[in-house]
Parts: C-alpha cells; sequence; structure tokens
C-alpha cells in the first residue's frame, strides 16, 4: 500500500502554486507536530524552479518549523498531564512519573548532552515530530531545546537549498525515488521512540 508516495506528489503540486511559500511555510509548521511528510519534499522543486530564491524559501521553512516546534513541544508535555488519571487507574502512574523524574534528573546533570543528542538527531532523516514531542514529554530544558532544534533543522532546509542551487533537479528527482520507503521507515521510528518512552517510563 503506497501512503508516502502521493503526499509526496500533493505536496510538489503545492510548489507550483502562486502561494507555494506560504504553503511551506504551513507545510514546516504542521510537520513539526504531526505531518508525515518532510517539507523538503516541497522546498526542493521550488528551489528548482527558483534557485536564486532558494535561501528565502528554506528560511521560511525553518521559521514554520520553528513555530511548530514550540507546539509540538507543549503537546508532549501537557498531553501526559491530560492522560495522568488514566495511568492512575491503571496503577502505572508512579512508575510512569519515577521513569520521567529519573530523565530528567540525567538532563539536570549534563543539560548540554542534551542539547548536542537533539543536534545531532537533526542531522538524520527523521522526522522533527520525533524530536518535539519526545522533548515535551521528557521536559527538555527550552533554551537548549529552541537551540538544538534551530541548528537541526536549519542545517537540514539550508544544506538543501545549496544541494539543488549547485546539483540540479537529479536531487528532487532522487527524493520521490525513495519517499516510500523513506516515510515507512519513519512512521516505525515514531511507533518505536513511543513504545520505549512508555516502556522506560514503566520498568526504569
Amino acid at each position: 500500500m503506497k501512503i508516502f508516495g502521493p503526499l509526496y506528489d500533493r505536496a510538489i503540486s503545492w510548489a507550483a502554486h502562486p502561494r507555494a511559500p506560504t504553503y511551506l511555510t504551513i507545510l514546516s509548521f504542521i510537520e513539526a507536530i504531526i505531518f508525515p511528510v518532510m517539507p523538503e519534499v516541497m522546498l526542493a522543486p521550488m528551489c528548482v524552479a527558483q534557485p536564486r530564491r532558494g535561501w528565502w524559501f528554506a528560511t521560511l521553512s525553518l521559521a514554520g518549523s520553528m513555530a511548530g516546534a514550540l507546539v509540538g513541544y507543549a503537546l508532549g508535555h501537557f498531553a501526559f498531564e491530560a492522560l495522568k488519571p488514566l495511568f492512575a487507574a491503571l496503577g502505572m502512574l508512579a512508575g510512569i512519573e519515577s521513569g520521567i523524574a529519573l530523565v530528567q534528573e540525567k538532563m539536570a546533570e549534563s543539560p548540554w548532552a542534551v542539547f548536542t543528542f537533539l543536534v545531532l538527531g537533526g542531522f538524520m532523516p527523521i522526522p522533527m515530530k520525533v524530536f518535539t514531542w519526545a522533548s515535551g514529554i521528557v521536559g527538555v530544558p527550552m533554551l537548549q531545546y529552541v537551540l538544538s532544534m534551530l541548528i537541526g533543522r536549519g542545517k537540514r532546509v539550508f544544506l538543501l537549498a545549496a544541494v539543488i542551487r549547485f546539483g540540479g533537479a537529479r536531487a528532487a528527482t532522487a527524493m520521490r525515488r525513495w519517499i516510500e520507503p523513506v516515510g515507512w521507515v519513519a512512521t516505525a521510528l515514531v511507533v518505536g521512540l513511543v513504545a520505549w518512552l512508555v516502556w522506560r517510563a514503566k520498568f526504569a
């Protein structure tokens, strides 16, 4: 079953629209929260069509991603609070809270270690929402979080703009070829991350 290919094609059609810069910013925003298609799939053809404006398009994408990163962090943080009564009824609340306290304690010992981890995570082809939700759940310090998201996402969109500027349309063609397997791998990573967080909180 193909899901990510059609989503990619829809993003490509948005790229040809006169309001593509606005759509790119919106896509970058919602991708940081929940949408499965990375904004790079729209940024790439926009850079191909107008290579001299690639840096501006990358800036718009980064701005949308940063706004979405703040929303994703808040949702991750407050979703757990909303589910506390359910966890308490199941007898799981004490174990979950002790697990979260352990993670927070480790972060307090070396908050810049968390920053380094998130920056390095931004170099992997993993959807931004993986890091935004996880950071909110465990309470990553805001300064380190915002800086890591800025660097991690910024290097991706500006590097893509540079590659398209100097590499031409071949880069965009390669993205279409691999979008389906990459999309399924990213989905598996999201599911695995959620399962790991639940297991860590319950058995830590």
